[in-house]
């Protein structure tokens, strides 16, 4: 998963540096459509996909950082392993795959590109040693062990209750102009069938087809999280939101 885009050869680039070092590998792409810079965006697709892949290794990489002193790192979990830069990117990922077991920094230099680039590491860090992780070669191997609690993290997003509903930060917008708040689920169980986001009317349902075509619906999506759409239309348009802004449901 990048923010690479498709109109380059970059993805080309990091599937080849996997397949020269194992061919029989097979890689699944995520996205590399991840707008870029977006870590935080990229933070949440990681997480809300990984755990229904295949047990392997995860390659993310949304790095504005890269070629600075931010660390490459790789993360082992129960359920796999996670290699890509320490911004943030991949602990919300290592927590859905059963929380970072050990935690390591990509050092050796044997197990990189034979030349590293400054603003390439997708291809010349991550994409070879996630390669040499797939061959199952151990992870100690790439470097020395890093401090789980030392992993950057991005800040918490803002859910807060209030008298009415509740109040939360939008997460992610979808292709289909969703938009994904960080509040849990549960937040709407006591809320009525019909409720207001943003200050304009909604339906509380289940699908979007509890909402008459061109309305707002507010409804727990599949990664169980609280989430607007409109029924044939886009709720971040409507909304006039994007990520971070924070926005407040309440009973109509």
């Amino acid at each position: 998963m990048t923010d690479y885009g498709l109109a380059d050869g970059f993805v080309a680039a990091c599937h080849g540096a996997i397949a020269r070092l194992a061919p029989a590998a097979r890689v699944l792409d995520v996205t590399h459509l991840i707008p870029p810079a977006d870590v935080r965006r990229g933070a949440a697709v990681l997480a809300q996909t990984v755990p229904h892949l295949p047990v392997g290794v995860h390659v993310a990489v949304v790095d504005p950082g890269v070629g600075t002193t931010r660390r490459g790192v790789a993360l082992a979990t129960p359920g796999g392993l996670l290699v890509g830069p320490d911004n943030g990117l991949l602990p919300d990922a290592a927590a859905a795959l059963g929380g970072i077991t050990a935690a390591v920094e990509l050092t050796n230099p044997e197990w990189l590109g034979p030349a590293v680039s400054r603003t390439f590491h997708g291809r010349d860090v991550f994409a070879p040693v996630a390669a040499r992780l797939a061959l199952g070669a151990p992870l100690d191997g790439a470097g020395p062990a890093v401090e789980p609690g030392s992993l950057v993290r991005l800040p918490e997003p803002v859910v807060r209750s209030t008298a009415d509903g509740f109040d939360a930060e939008v997460l992610t917008v979808d292709h289909f102009g969703n938009v994904q708040l960080a509040a849990p689920g549960a937040l709407l169980a006591s809320l009525p069938s019909r409720v207001r986001v943003a200050g304009r009317p909604a339906a509380h349902g289940r699908t979007f087809g509890d909402a008459p075509v061109g309305d707002l619906v507010v409804y727990v999506d599949s990664a169980g999280l609280v989430a607007v759409a409109v029924n044939t239309g886009r709720a971040a348009d409507l909304l006039g939101v994007r990520p971070g802004v924070v926005v407040a449901v309440t009973g109509s």
